[in-house]
């Protein structure tokens, strides 16, 4: 072995930008890909006699500098698990390299100091370095006081001074700090330390390798990004202070990130009190707390084409939102699904060009229509949905009404009465024998409590997709009322309205138009004949008619 002469402390040109420029994760080039054979054969590694012959075999794959610490690492992290036990017991624990290694446990004293012996035995310069970190059991808003807490390893590798982290590379421990868990985690190898700085603050403020430098108090009011937020591609989350209060019983929250991440959000463990919408590089978030004092808001991610390793959301960012006085009249409706309104989501689906962008309609006549122009062969479902039991599910359908023109889908929705509700949007393909899929939503609002509008008339499944309604468009007919009809159909011979009497309509321009009186009969049915020769009606609507 070669001995390795006193590490220089570090200097101007070990040091970098803060805040981080979004560039890297690491702070030197990094080409994970070649370390596959490397990673691999350090996993295979098995010795435990002594430190120096462990270092040995390590080595025989190893050339360059940063492939000796690779293969260090990557061990170690394999290797060495977080001594949970001795963590609450520190008197028995030694953490001297020989004594970790032979256990295979230890705390992060033990990491950090094992580290540094086998970069020694290997010819690389390595320290150990002590501080505060944000790790098991941080509070969202804490102060540091007293002793350090942590340590982790700076090394020195192409004439500059890197970062790492073994203890945290290795896995984590659970919420009752019993159980410790491998999951290696690249994000602490190399670290770039503007990074780094987010969850690691050192004794010696020159081993936080920044210009400039950061005070402790700046460090405690500092979001804490935990790796997955980096990892995922995520940028920044506004607002950067960890604590929210609320203005007039609203908090609002954002996430940059490169397109195609999903998000989703806890309040207090629910999704209900929030306003979530996707955007193309990130979400936006509007909080309305329905109770007053604290309350942890956690926001979650993944990417949406993921493995199905990493189909899972994962904690990325946690706020405390405190909150002063609740906006009752921001209570949702509970079938109100996260993300609202359209997205680069809903549109990959097949919605295109929506005509409302935002994720809430107001309306004052209790009255609205969105228009899309769909993707190829789609077939779409919508329903309204409210609290309370004022709408049944089939009711539901039938207060939204489509209406295509070629390519174009216009959904027409009437509510029942003032509030809010979601109107759901599904759909499948065509060719496609099976369910519809949930896409999106959007909550639409009513305040005019003089508004009570009918259902649309019932429709069968002879009425086709490019059939339209132009009247009347009330499902609920007048009693004793001669009621004008306007039907837009092809294809059809014969068009008959029966009531109490049939009533048969004639065609004129592309329209089958007559009247039909509603006198003496509870229902009113809209039947077609599909060709001249056939004596069998199908029934394509129905109507209801208003009780005397």
């Amino acid at each position: 072995f070669q001995r390795t002469e006193a590490p220089r402390p570090p200097g101007a040109k070990d040091l970098h930008a803060y805040p981080w420029d979004k560039s890297s994760l690491k702070s030197m080039p990094v080409d994970l890909q070649q370390f596959k054979k490397l990673d691999a054969y350090a996993l295979k590694v098995n010795v435990k006699n002594s430190v120096e012959e462990l270092v040995k075999v390590l080595l025989k794959q190893a050339r360059t500098d940063l492939e000796k610490v690779r293969a260090i690492w990557m061990w170690i992290c394999h290797h060495i698990e977080y001594d949970v036990v001795g963590y609450h017991n520190k008197s028995q624990l030694s953490s001297k390299p020989r004594d970790v290694l032979q256990m295979g446990k230890s705390i992060c004293e033990g990491y950090a100091e094992l580290f540094e012996h086998m970069c020694s035995l290997a010819g690389i310069q390595c320290k150990k370095l002590s501080g505060h970190a944000k790790g098991y059991g941080y509070k969202t808003g804490q102060t540091f006081t007293g002793d350090s807490d942590h340590a982790w390893n700076a090394v020195y590798l192409e004439g500059r001074w890197h970062l790492l982290d073994s203890t945290w590379g290795s896995g984590s421990v659970d919420d009752s700090f019993t159980k410790f868990t491998y999951r290696y985690n690249e994000f602490y190898f190399l670290t770039h330390p503007a990074l780094f700085i987010n969850n690691h603050f050192p004794d010696n403020s020159n081993w936080q390798l920044l210009k400039p430098t950061l005070t402790l108090k700046e460090f405690e009011n500092n979001m804490l990004h935990n790796s997955n937020f980096y990892m995922l591609g995520l940028l920044a989350a506004h607002p950067e202070t960890p604590i929210i209060q609320t203005v007039n019983g609203k908090a609002s929250v954002s996430v940059d990130c490169r397109p195609g991440t999903l998000f989703m959000f806890k309040l207090k463990g629910t999704d209900e009190h929030g306003l979530m919408t996707l955007k193309k590089h990130g979400m936006t978030l509007d909080i309305y707390p329905q109770k007053t004092g604290s309350h942890k808001l956690e926001i979650f991610a993944k990417p949406s084409k993921a493995e199905a390793s990493d189909d899972v959301y994962k904690c990325v960012v946690e706020y405390m939102v405190e909150c002063e006085s609740v906006d009752e009249a921001m209570r949702f409706p509970k079938d109100l699904h996260q993300p609202v309104g359209p997205s680069w989501f809903s549109e990959r689906q097949g919605f295109l060009r929506p005509s409302h962008r935002e994720p809430v309609l107001h309306t004052n006549d209790g009255r609205c229509s969105l228009t899309f122009t769909l993707g190829k062969d789609i077939s779409v479902l919508t329903s309204l949905h409210t609290d309370g039991s004022s709408l049944a599910e089939d009711m539901g359908r039938r207060h939204v009404l489509q209406i295509h023109r070629g390519n174009q889908i216009e959904l027409k929705v009437h509510l029942p009465h003032a509030g809010s509700f979601v109107l759901k949007i599904y759909s499948k393909k065509k060719s496609d024998p099976g369910n519809y899929d949930y896409i999106f939503n959007y909550l639409i609002r009513c305040l005019n409590t003089e508004v009570k509008w009918p259902a649309f008339p019932q429709s069968y499944s002879k009425w086709l997709q490019d059939y339209e309604i132009l009247e009347p468009l009330s499902g609920l007919l007048p009693a004793n009322r001669n009621v004008q009809f306007k039907l837009k159909m092809h294809g059809i011979a014969k068009v008959l309205v029966q009531a109490e009497n049939t009533h048969p309509l004639t065609q004129n321009r592309g329209c089958w138009e007559g009247t039909c009186n509603t006198s003496g009969c509870r229902e009113v049915f809209v039947m077609v004949h599909e060709n001249a020769n056939h004596s069998f009606y199908s029934h394509v609507l129905k109507y209801e008619v208003e009780t005397q």
